[in-house]
């Protein structure tokens, strides 16, 4: 029997030409990728500044048709949204989030004319293939350069019909942080209009690579996930979703254990360190988290555990359609390895519950589409 799900996380591939709106100027300093002529690094250019990442040892073997091996097993519908809708439907997968891939580094545009104006060209493609299908529910990126553009975008991206504002998880040098009165008309604009905060991990607008050395490339996998959580933390320390009651932050692929930890930890802080803590909730930290906090993960043994055993029940599960890294060709079995032995309604709050409380425009699968 086929499992139906909900990716909390999956990605597009930008087309080639999506920037070629913006002035040539501006287009020439939108994130693109490069890559080393032996296929074993990445260089990241965007808005004058850059870095370099290694890439998957897999990236490196040519196929006959000269395309790596890492392109020959992307998933086909990484551009072509009719084809990913045929992915989907074999693989199982009714809805997605579906953030950007390489525009991910956004977030390290320091130009605020640039930031502005480039989102615009983003939202209104993201629209356009939102309009497709009600299965695309495609993030609107604003300017975290200044509050005034972020407020604006956000107005005219709900005019678009778009579902959620995808943030980093930080903001750039020299701009206050999101738990800073600064940001507070961009909260009231967002609860105001229904829109979901979506933060993917690693989208801090710094160079990912942290550490160097033996172990730094599973470490520094470990740490892109540390500031999704650093904000949720601060997005219900700081009050901004106790003052929004209605407004709900996703953190997709982080995992999802680490909430109750949080929850605990913000917890013991204000019951047992009440002199440190300046800042007054109208409920404790742990239940502003459990209410308005929901997190996504791909394979992990310890996300289920978090809804039976410790009661979070805002547990997402999400794909990374079309990321190596992620289900596509294996979906089926790793839902199954999940959820064979789940009791049904863990099973669909997991898989489809949690993601209709954030998005509930997108519906169910059809009934035929369960055999």
């Amino acid at each position: 029997m086929k499992i139906w799900a909900n990716s909390g996380d999956s990605h597009y591939m930008e087309p080639k030409d999506l920037y070629d709106a913006l002035p040539p100027e501006l287009a020439a300093r939108m994130p693109r990728s490069v890559k080393s002529a032996d296929g074993t690094t990445e260089t990241i250019y965007v808005d004058g500044k850059s870095f370099e990442r290694p890439l998957p040892r897999i990236g490196i073997v040519k196929g006959k048709n000269g395309r790596t091996l890492s392109e020959a097993l992307r998933a086909p519908g990484d551009r072509d949204f009719e084809v990913r809708r045929s992915d989907l439907d074999h693989e199982g997968i009714w809805a997605e989030v579906i953030y950007p891939s390489v525009g991910l580094w956004n977030s390290m545009i320091t130009d605020p004319v640039l930031a502005r104006e480039a989102v615009k060209v983003i939202n209104d493609w993201c629209a356009s293939v939102q309009q497709e299908s009600i299965r695309h529910v495609m993030p609107a990126q604003i300017s975290p350069l200044d509050v005034g553009d972020g407020v604006a975008e956000v107005q005219r991206a709900a005019g678009l019909g778009l579902k959620a504002v995808g943030l980093p998880s930080g903001t750039p040098p020299g701009i206050p942080d999101f738990n800073r009165p600064y940001w507070e008309p961009l909260w009231d604009a967002m609860d105001e209009t229904g829109m979901v905060i979506a933060v993917h991990t690693g989208n801090t607008g710094e160079d990912p690579v942290h550490f160097h050395g033996p172990g730094a490339g599973p470490m520094n996998y470990v740490w892109a996930s540390y500031p999704g959580m650093t904000m949720a933390g601060f997005m219900v320390a700081s009050g901004v979703l106790d003052r929004h009651p209605n407004l709900k932050l996703l953190i997709s692929e982080a995992g999802a254990s680490w909430v109750p930890f949080l929850g605990d930890r913000l917890n013991e802080a204000y019951r047992q360190h009440s002199e440190f803590v300046k800042d007054r909730l109208s409920r404790l930290p742990k239940e502003i988290l459990f209410d308005q906090v929901y997190a996504s993960f791909q394979h992990d043994e310890s996300a289920i555990p978090a809804l039976t055993a410790m009661g979070y029940r805002n547990v997402v599960w999400g794909s990374d359609y079309p990321h190596l890294e992620g289900t596509f060709g294996h979906t089926q079995k790793t839902l199954h390895e999940l959820f064979d032995d789940q009791p049904d309604d863990v099973r669909y709050r997991i898989t489809q519950g949690s993601f209709l409380d954030l998005f509930p425009h997108v519906g169910s699968p059809p009934r035929e589409g369960l055999e």
